[in-house]
C-alpha cells in the first residue's frame, strides 16, 4: 500500500493590521456602556434648570412676595417705603371698598354661567363628535378655534359684534337707528351678560375638547355590553359612560373654577371693569399698576383671590381623591 502523505497545518490568520481596540472602563460592569457623557448631563441639567428656575422665580416667588406686601403698604418706590400695616388693608378691603363684594359677586356669577351653559354645551358637541359623523374635523376645527385665540382679540371681535351703531346683533333685531340703540358694553345691567356669552362661545369649545378626550377613552366593550343589554342610546350614556367620566369632570370643574376667577382680558378690553363688570382681577390690576399705586392694597385682594381659589379647589380634589382610592 502507498501511504498517504500528512497534510501541512494551516498557518493561522494574522490580525488586520490597526489600533487595538479599546476595552470598556474597569469601574463599568462588564456589557454595559455608558449611557449618558458629560455634555449630554450638561445639556439635560439647563433644559430642566432653566424652567424651573423660571417657574420659581415667576410663579413662587412672586405669590410669596404678594402675600408678605398684602401686609404692608407700599407705593412701589424704593424698597425702604414699605411700612407694616398687619390686617389693615384687609379690614378696609372687607368693610369700605365699595367695589370689593359686587366684584365677588361678579366672578361667582361668572362660575356658574360657566358651569351651566358652555360646560354642558361642550359635553354635548364632544358627544356628537365622538359618533364620528361626516365632517367632525372640520366641526371640531371650528368650535375649538376660539380657544387658541387670545381673549384680547376675542374681546375686540366681540366689541364689533356688540357696537350700538354698526354692531352684528343691533343689525339685525333693528336697535341701530337713533332712539333705539341698545348699549350692550355701556350698560350696566347689560354689559356682564354680554361679557358672559363672549367668555361662554370660548369655554365651550374648551370643554368639548376636555369631554372628547374623556370620551375616546372609554372601553367599547362598556358599550356593547349596554346594547346587548337593551339600552338605548340615553340610557347608555347616562348609566355606563358619564359614569367612567368622572376623572374628566374634575378637571373639567377645576378649570371652570380657574377660568373664573382668572377672568381678566374680555373684561379688560371691553370697559376695562367699569359700570358693573367689576372682578376681583381688575380690583387687582387696578391697584397695582393703577393710578393709585397701592401694591401692599392690591395684593391683599390677591391673596383673598388665592385663597377663595385654594378653598373651593383643595377640598373638592381631595374628595375625589378619595372615592377614587375606595373605588
Amino acid at each position: 500500500m502507498t501511504a498517504t502523505p500528512a497534510k501541512a497545518p494551516e498557518p493561522a490568520t494574522q490580525p488586520a493590521p490597526g489600533p487595538a481596540p479599546t476595552p470598556p472602563p474597569a469601574n463599568l460592569p462588564h456589557g454595559h456602556r455608558r449611557l449618558l457623557t458629560r455634555r449630554d448631563r450638561l445639556t439635560l441639567g439647563l433644559m430642566a434648570g432653566v424652567p424651573t428656575i423660571l417657574h420659581v422665580a415667576l410663579v413662587w416667588l412672586t405669590a410669596l412676595a404678594s402675600i408678605a406686601l398684602a401686609f404692608t403698604t407700599w407705593n412701589g418706590i424704593g424698597f425702604d417705603s414699605i411700612q407694616w400695616v398687619g390686617l389693615q388693608n384687609f379690614r378696609e378691603l372687607f368693610t369700605s371698598n365699595p367695589q370689593f363684594w359686587p366684584a365677588v359677586e361678579h366672578n361667582v356669577i361668572w362660575f356658574v354661567v360657566l358651569i351651566v351653559l358652555p360646560t354642558p354645551f361642550g359635553l354635548f358637541l364632544a358627544v356628537q363628535l365622538d359618533k364620528r359623523i361626516r365632517f367632525s374635523r372640520v366641526y371640531q376645527t371650528a368650535f375649538f378655534l376660539p380657544v387658541v385665540m387670545s381673549l384680547a382679540v376675542i374681546g375686540f371681535v366681540w366689541q364689533l359684534v356688540y357696537n350700538p351703531d354698526t354692531g352684528l346683533i343691533n343689525s339685525i333685531i333693528g336697535a341701530n337707528k337713533p332712539g333705539h340703540y341698545i348699549d350692550w358694553i355701556g350698560d350696566p345691567d347689560l354689559n356682564l351678560w354680554a361679557v358672559l356669552i363672549a367668555a361662554s362661545w370660548r369655554h365651550a369649545g374648551y370643554m368639548m375638547i376636555l369631554y372628547l378626550a374623556g370620551l375616546k377613552s372609554v372601553d367599547p366593550a362598556l358599550r356593547e355590553a349596554s346594547a346587548l343589554d337593551g339600552a338605548n342610546e340615553w340610557q347608555t350614556f347616562k348609566n355606563v359612560v358619564f359614569p367612567t367620566l368622572r376623572p374628566t369632570n374634575t378637571v373639567v370643574l377645576v378649570v371652570t373654577i380657574i377660568e373664573a376667577l382668572r377672568a381678566f382680558d374680555l373684561v379688560f378690553v371691553f370697559n376695562k371693569g367699569a359700570q358693573g363688570t367689576e372682578l376681583l382681577s381688575i380690583l387687582v390690576t387696578n391697584n397695582i399698576i393703577g393710578e393709585s399705586s397701592r401694591i401692599g392694597y392690591g395684593s391683599a385682594i390677591a391673596v383673598v383671590l388665592l385663597v377663595i381659589s385654594l378653598a373651593v379647589i383643595i377640598p373638592y380634589l381631595i374628595a375625589t381623591f378619595r372615592k377614587e382610592r375606595r373605588a
